[in-house]
């Protein structure tokens, strides 16, 4: 089986999207003791385990579930509700074995320090086109003439479009926020922390919609133009213009990073990149250079790169010190790496959004012996 159809296997498993032939695949690929390196580095960022578990005999138990595998393919065709306990059993096991061969049984965060340290949740600003701004937070509702929020979302009234005059709001997410904007003609925007988009309260009829991201992460589900008299829709971000008739698709676009990264899900989309025009089909996935001006076009996973809209950091060899970088963002937290030979070990992972950040940089300890000390000021030092 090849490394990326396991990996993706995985993924689906710990999401628990895999399929009854899946995890079957899953359990006899494991059956093989070379694979059990890399189901623990796939697994283990995404699991932590309580230490009370420490005195647990995990060789033996591994052991005997694997037999309990062997002995139930004799029998019968393995049930979906079997295979997802052996799996369970296994990923319980390789976890507990990872976070227990320890030979340095260090305390890497001091409990004196209380973590403050808060997961991301729905919130952004409002900035109405007489310059107003409107605090958006989960809980709380916004109504006005045009528009309603219910503290997660953000809809404009689809039914008028403007003869002439555009008015423009503008929708920023903080670090530590998401948010999503149902556009005037029915388009979808999800916002990923630290974003911020600008976008017309009505669409000129029979103009083009133009929207444009000024800095961050956006996913868009954009309204055919087939509904809108041929209307094509338009983003800009920084260098880049993509021209859409209606599909789906993700744009990466950060003011501390010189790489703009356009990722497209379904459909078809026209880029114009500095002095080149390209078109994406879908999964595949254009690199723009800000800098040098290099531009790269390949085929991707897509999953890997829009899970973040539905609760998941990804990460596909990405090195620490640009996980930091994500999780900086979504935590509003800073992270400090004191000792450089770790900024570029590589890790590879699905990890849930909505969990303590402590979970995860355990996960990083016991995965890579990366050690963590969480300061007062919201600010993680690794070593």
């Amino acid at each position: 089986m090849s490394k990326e159809k396991i990996e993706n296997i995985i993924s689906k498993y710990i999401n628990h999207e895999a399929s009854e032939a899946e995890i079957e695949e899953l359990l006899v690929w494991l059956e093989d003791p070379k694979n059990e390196k890399a189901f623990k580095e796939n697994i283990a960022v995404s699991h932590y385990l309580n230490k009370s578990f420490k005195k647990f005999d995990s060789a033996k138990a591994y052991k005997n579930t694997l037999q309990i595998y062997k002995t139930s393919k004799k029998k019968k065709r393995i049930s979906a509700y079997f295979a997802y306990a052996v799996a369970a059993s296994l990923v319980l096991l390789i976890s507990l074995t990872i976070i227990f061969n320890k030979d340095n049984n260090t305390v890497i965060n001091d409990s004196s320090v209380v973590n403050n340290i808060t997961q991301g949740t729905d919130k952004a600003t409002l900035t109405l086109e007489d310059g107003t701004d409107i605090i958006l937070e989960k809980g709380q509702d916004y109504v006005a003439n045009n528009v309603i929020s219910n503290g997660e979302e953000l809809v404009y009234n689809s039914n008028a479009n403007s003869k002439t005059e555009i008015v423009y709001n503008y929708l920023t997410v903080p670090r530590g926020g998401q948010y999503m904007v149902k556009l005037s003609d029915g388009t979808q925007v999800w916002l990923n922390s630290e974003s911020k988009l600008k976008y017309p309260v009505n669409f000129v009829a029979n103009a083009d919609r133009e929207v444009e991201l000024l800095y961050g992460e956006a996913y868009f589900d954009v309204s055919p133009s087939e509904n809108h008299n041929g209307s094509v829709f338009k983003v800009y971000s920084q260098q880049q213009e993509i021209n859409v008739l209606g599909t789906e698709f993700n744009v990466k676009s950060y003011k501390d990073e010189d790489i703009i990264q356009t990722t497209l899900v379904e459909g078809k989309i026209t880029l114009d990149v500095s002095t080149f025009k390209n078109i994406l089909n879908p999964a595949e996935q254009l690199t723009f250079n800000t800098t040098n001006k290099s531009i790269n076009k390949k085929v991707v996973d897509v999953k890997r790169y829009v899970s973040w809209k539905d609760g998941y950091f990804t990460f596909e060899d990405k090195s620490l010190e640009e996980v930091c970088k994500i999780m900086s963002r979504w935590y509003d937290v800073d992270f400090e790496i004191s000792n450089s030979e770790i900024k570029n070990i590589e890790l590879s992972g699905s990890v849930r959004k909505n969990q303590n950040i402590e979970n995860i940089l355990m996960s990083l300890y016991n995965l890579k012996d990366i050690q963590y000390e969480i300061k007062e000021n919201k600010k993680v030092y690794l070593k």
